[in-house]
């Protein structure tokens, strides 16, 4: 049945990925392209930024306003400032709120999508054979190990291919990250060397003319 292979390969791949770049940063950028929609959580957003900008302004008119001076003008932007920053505050907090439930939804339906849909399928999949081994490849006691926990004995059960699975893109993704530092670290190198040459260069030519200076 390739398809499940294919299935299983997929989610063991997805898994590790959100293993790899974070479940919190995961959910901040749905978060921002959420808000991006016509939700109401979006109205919220740009209400809070134009609410900011207002304060912010407001905040320059109130430092650039003497108490002393001009005390009924600085009292009345003082009240205006307090308003509009008490306003904020509850638009701020109601939209953490929002997140929190949305980062909560969003955590368990990637759950539901990820790991609870592999351990449904290892469920559903036990006794199934994802592919067959050549008889006499392996001994018998690998043939069990191979088949664990119930496959037909002489196949690879899901549960041993999702571990293969996990570690062939394990093994993958170390290697691309080695391979990516090593490139990085050649044309760090290659950089520095570059600049050391420069800079040892222009010393050279300025000693060659000022020796040809000194000649005449």
């Amino acid at each position: 049945m390739p398809s499940i292979l294919v299935l299983v390969f997929i989610l063991q791949l997805v898994i590790h990925l959100i293993n790899t770049f974070g479940a919190v940063t995961i959910n901040n950028i749905l978060w921002r392209i959420y808000n991006q929609l016509p939700t109401p959580a979006s109205k919220t957003v740009a209400g809070q930024r134009q609410l900011k900008k207002q304060l912010l302004k407001l905040k320059q008119e109130l430092d650039a306003t003497s108490s002393q001076n001009e005390f009924a003008k600085w009292a009345k932007l003082k009240r205006q400032h307090d308003k509009m920053l008490e306003q904020y505050e509850k638009s701020k907090s109601s939209l953490e709120s929002t997140q929190k439930t949305f980062d909560s939804t969003i955590s368990a339906l990637r759950w539901l999508g990820t790991n609870g849909l592999r351990m449904l399928l290892q469920f559903w999949f036990q006794k199934q054979p994802m592919y067959w081994i050549p008889k006499g490849w392996v001994p018998y006691y690998a043939e069990w190990l191979l088949s664990f926990p119930r496959a037909p004995l002489g196949s690879v059960s899901i549960q041993v291919w999702s571990v293969a699975c996990l570690a062939m893109i394990t093994l993958v993704s170390d290697a691309l990250v080695a391979a990516v530092a090593l490139a990085v670290g050649i044309n760090a190198q290659g950089d520095e060397i570059q600049a050391k040459e420069k800079g040892n260069g222009e010393p050279m030519t300025m000693s060659a003319s000022t020796e040809k200076v000194k000649e005449l």
